[in-house]
């Protein structure tokens, strides 16, 4: 049922683990083959959006080629995780559910749990940063083509809409759908990637449909290949930005994007508020926001396996 092809180098297994707030979640566990002993391990997740199937279980079966136990779950409200209603996000859930995901990671027998790190893609980036702030157990985390969806929410695209008047309209949008969701008792779907595609939509976009709404990443589960998230999960992205404490960061942090991506500067920005000498930021020359989503000639897994197998050893 995944998007990419099963790799025989590694053993897989579905397994399901629990968060903080009791919500049950889903993953794919990826094992090296042959594997003994104690292994260094990497939970993963991403893109926003997407499910277990699409980009983050490819990432967790080659770096499980690579020597590393790994898990690619699915994020509480959406594919086979629990909690309801569906296809809600939360900056505050959503960090928790990497956390949750290291707990089980490190109770695991053939796991050290002093050698665990996590993947975060495009808007699991930032979250993968935002839980590395919080958790002292993530020893490494790498962030791929990264989203700061709060920043995103609350100042539009490039900062384009960062105004308390633009950040009103958009309250008022939400609080009027908010109660017309009492109202009817359902949640109304903010859409996925757009479909059919406008010719003059933007580059970006284009991108996103290449991938999403087309053979290479289309699942029947992915938010963003069908009905995307419910309108109100944008309210918590309006009112509480993650980050806030990422220059207090002492683990190792790998910020990772392409040249041409729309959303690189969510990356530089990142970046510049890391300290110590343990941060990295690597851009791919002509790449784009999607390419690091599944293109194995782009995405640097010789640099990922080096970076973990530094800081995870």
């Amino acid at each position: 049922d995944k998007v990419f092809p099963k790799s025989d180098k590694v053993d897989h297994k579905k397994v399901t683990f629990h968060n903080r707030y009791g919500i049950t979640l889903a993953a794919d566990m990826y094992t090296p083959k042959g594997a003994e002993g104690k292994l260094p391990a990497i939970a993963v997740s991403g893109p926003f959006g997407a499910v277990k199937e699409q980009s983050s279980g490819l990432y967790a079966q080659k770096m499980a080629e690579l020597g590393f136990l790994t898990i690619a779950f699915d994020p509480s409200y959406t594919g086979e995780s629990g909690g309801m209603p569906r296809y809600v996000a939360s900056p505050d859930i959503n960090t928790e559910d990497f956390c949750a995901a290291v707990d089980f990671l490190s109770v695991q027998e053939n796991v050290d749990p002093e050698r665990i790190g996590t993947i975060g893609i495009c808007g699991w980036g930032g979250m993968a940063i935002n839980a590395a702030a919080i958790d002292t157990s993530i020893k490494a985390t790498a962030a791929m083509t990264m989203y700061d969806l709060t920043r995103a929410t609350a100042n539009g695209y490039f900062d384009a809409e960062d105004s308390e008047q633009a950040r009103f309209e958009k309250r008022k949008a939400l609080n009027t759908q908010r109660t017309e969701d009492y109202r009817s008792g359902t949640y109304a779907l903010a859409g996925g990637v757009v479909d059919p595609l406008p010719e003059d939509a933007p580059q970006f976009v284009k991108d996103y449909y290449a991938y999403y709404k087309t053979s290479r990443g289309y699942h029947p589960r992915s938010l963003n290949s069908n009905g995307g998230w419910n309108v109100t999960s944008s309210l918590s992205f309006l009112n509480m930005p993650i980050l806030q404490y990422s220059s207090e960061i002492r683990s190792a942090v790998l910020l990772v994007h392409g040249e041409k991506a729309h959303s690189r500067y969510f990356s530089e920005t990142a970046y510049s508020k890391l300290t110590g000498d343990n941060k990295e930021l690597l851009i791919i020359p002509g790449a784009n926001h999607t390419d690091l989503y599944d293109r194995m000639d782009i995405i640097p897994f010789e640099k990922l396996k080096a970076f973990f197998a530094e800081y995870l050893k």
